[in-house]
């Protein structure tokens, strides 16, 4: 059991890398455009904190350094995302993003992670109450591509809701979800567990829409927000 565990850890890894590559394309339109147009931080900078969280979780939780290693990756790449965003982002918005990324990005991980340690004496503790925390950012990190349901019912376009990302998030609930019921890990089976449904409800409204007439169409061709995962 121990052996299919850490095949699936492995297998889960890959997809989560996939998931965190997802928004290279979006961001290199950034970079070509120099600016960061309508898009929002906000889904960037929240995988960040979440990835930092399961990073230490994977740490100090004994068996769950695949855990770690996969977040570890999505951490350095989605701070490359927030980095770039802040170099391209306009003056108006600037301040206002530098300080949600202050706040969510360095200052709540420090409390979070310093509050545990003080908290509680025990590794089993500390490890439980972390798991806790990264358990219910990561149910909001799946729930977060649902935003875009409402653009995509409005606009019959499925352009509000990249295919990929909806499909690797389906995966990644799946795989991680297979992996918490052979470790009997309750933080990850309950997020990922709702990640595997929610991702099954993007994708069948994908498909729905996906050749449906759009209401209006984009202006200079621009392509929506990408929420992200890690």
């Amino acid at each position: 059991m121990a052996d299919l565990s850490f095949y699936v850890g492995v297998i889960g890894n890959v997809i989560s890398v996939l998931v965190f590559l997802s928004p290279v394309e979006t961001f290199w339109r950034i970079v070509q455009r120099r600016s960061t147009e309508e898009y929002e931080c906000l889904p960037y900078i929240c995988t960040l904190m979440s990835s930092s969280l399961w990073t230490y979780y994977g740490i100090v939780t004994p068996g769950e350094y695949l855990v770690s290693t996969v977040n570890g990756f999505g951490a350095l790449a989605e701070s490359i995302y927030v980095l770039i965003f802040l170099f391209f982002v306009p003056k108006s918005r600037f301040l206002k993003t530098v300080v949600v990324v202050l706040a969510l990005n360095v200052c709540f991980p420090v409390i979070a992670i310093a509050g545990t340690r003080t908290a509680f004496g025990d590794a089993n503790s500390r490890s439980s109450s972390m798991g806790f925390i990264c358990a219910t950012l990561n149910i909001i990190m799946y729930g977060s591509p649902l935003s875009a349901i409402k653009t995509v019912v409005t606009t019959r376009s499925v352009q509000f809701m990249p295919f990929w990302l909806s499909f690797f998030l389906f995966l990644n609930g799946a795989i991680w979800g297979v992996y918490a019921l052979l470790l009997h890990d309750m933080f990850l089976l309950v997020p990922n567990g709702m990640g595997f449904f929610l991702g099954i409800m993007q994708l069948l409204i994908y498909a729905y829409y996906r050749n449906a007439e759009p209401i209006v169409e984009d202006e200079e061709g621009l392509i929506p927000n990408q929420p992200l995962l890690a």
